[in-house]
């Protein structure tokens, strides 16, 4: 049958309606695709069925009524669990489940076995981002270039989208990389309001704390030119032995405080192994060299 509706009209399946999928769902219900959802619980496709869109009996029946189905379960078990002896033989699958690079490449060859185009993606908005543009929200794609092209302008109707290569694992790289930056600033965030837990109203601190951190923005670039060219020493105005010196206080401010250090100890140790292993050429380097250290 030849599909005569538009590019914005262009119909599509979603296979999961947690708070990502339900938000997924209602930009494109809202930009006029028709829309076949599916969840195991299947209240909350009735919630949808209300703003248009078709309720599927279940996951074969979902895939079976549009060529382009996109998946946001819980996990990559979740995926292989709903799909399990489904036939995908001409389907688009897109793969907005969270997951690790190899979970990715694995179900990219999974998917392909079964006669189904593979394309994963790795969502960086949370869900109330998603149908609003102006919140930044996009999504990591990586897998067929072609199949990311055809389906483009249907894919960025909830949030924006960036292809970041042929590698069906690079999406869930590019997504866990900077989830693990964000992380690591989250640890600093909480170990600051539990230092000053107190003593200073957090009101007061935050303020303080947002510009600290813009002004240490600089460091992404810096890093990423340091390990590019291995030039860990040039232009360092506070070398890594300084660095360690002013770690100890940090840890000792902590204990007075009363305050546990699980946050932090574990950077500091990486910084003094990274000195350890050779004080004489790592002394005078800035804190980027220690990245290699946690290369396995």
């Amino acid at each position: 049958m030849t599909d005569t509706h538009t590019t914005a009209q262009r119909p599509l399946t979603l296979i999961g309606l947690g708070d990502m999928g339900t938000a997924l769902a209602r930009t494109w219900l809202a930009a006029g695709h028709p829309l076949t959802v599916w969840n195991r619980t299947p209240a909350k496709a009735g919630a949808l069925a209300a703003e248009g869109a078709s309720v599927a009996a279940g996951p074969a029946a979902a895939v079976a009524a549009n060529t382009l189905v996109v998946v946001c379960l819980l996990d990559d078990e979740s995926v292989g669990s709903a799909l399990e002896g489904i036939d995908l033989t001409g389907k688009d699958l897109v793969n907005l489940t969270t997951g690790t690079p190899a979970e990715a490449r694995a179900r990219a060859a999974w998917a392909e076995d079964r006669g189904a185009r593979y394309l994963d993606g790795g969502i960086m908005a949370t869900p109330t981002m998603i149908g609003v543009p102006e919140a930044g929200g996009y999504v990591f794609h990586s897998g067929s270039r072609a199949l990311f092209e055809t389906h483009r302008a249907v894919l960025e109707v909830p949030a924006g989208s960036r292809f970041v290569g042929e590698d069906p694992g690079h999406a869930a790289l590019h997504d866990v990389a900077l989830l693990s930056a964000m992380w690591g600033m989250f640890a600093g965030i909480s170990q600051a309001y539990a230092l000053t837990e107190g003593e200073v109203a957090p009101k007061d601190l935050a303020p303080l704390l947002s510009e600290w951190l813009g002004a240490m923005g600089f460091f992404v670039g810096n890093a990423a030119e340091r390990l590019t060219s291995r030039d860990f020493t040039s232009g360092v105005v506070s070398g890594l032995a300084m660095q360690i010196t002013g770690a100890g206080t940090m840890l000792r401010t902590a204990e007075e405080q009363g305050v546990g250090t699980e946050l932090i100890a574990p950077y500091v140790d990486l910084l003094r192994r990274r000195l350890a292993a050779d004080p004489a050429a790592h002394g005078g380097e800035d804190t980027t060299g220690a990245i290699l250290m946690l290369k396995r």
